[in-house]
């Protein structure tokens, strides 16, 4: 018979999960497409202005969209949680969160909620750094066990 996982030890709050890799990487392919997109539009000598200007206005759109997919995170602190997914911000009092879940083959962690839903909160994410995902998915299910009603059901 195995041992319990060590319990993590709970950060000091304020504190801020994002997936810091796959943020780095959207914001960099999205600057890079911006400037070459630009550039070959403002290099290409046979479009005309209003050409020129769609390029640019598509370099923008592309570079909003990787933004707005770089910016999940969850924030922590002593009144309760702060999940911001791609477009929707909620704040959870720790009261709220009943379980913090992150299960094998699982895109993201799911929080179980007080009213009988669950919500996703991908500012924890396993894909490029999963073990940075595994701890901080610890790290925040023991400040809900520790803060919350959330005690483990299971």
């Amino acid at each position: 018979m195995s041992a319990p996982a060590p319990r993590p030890e709970l950060p000091t709050l304020p504190v801020t999960f994002r997936p810091t890799r796959t943020r780095v990487v959207l914001l960099t392919v999205g600057a890079v497409m911006f400037l070459v997109i630009t550039a070959v539009a403002l290099t290409l000598e046979r479009l005309s202005g209003g050409e020129r200007i769609s390029f640019v206005f598509t370099a923008l759109l592309f570079l909003g969209v990787l933004a707005l997919l770089s910016r999940p995170k969850v924030v922590a602190d002593e009144e309760g949680v702060t999940v911001v997914n791609i477009t929707r911000t909620r704040r959870l009092s720790w009261a709220e969160i009943l379980r913090v879940n992150l299960r094998a083959g699982d895109p993201w962690v799911f929080l179980d909620l007080s009213d009988g839903t669950s919500m996703p909160a991908l500012g924890i994410q396993p894909g490029v750094a999963k073990q940075q995902a595994i701890r901080d998915a610890r790290a925040l299910r023991a400040l809900a066990e520790n803060r919350g009603t959330g005690k483990d059901i299971g």
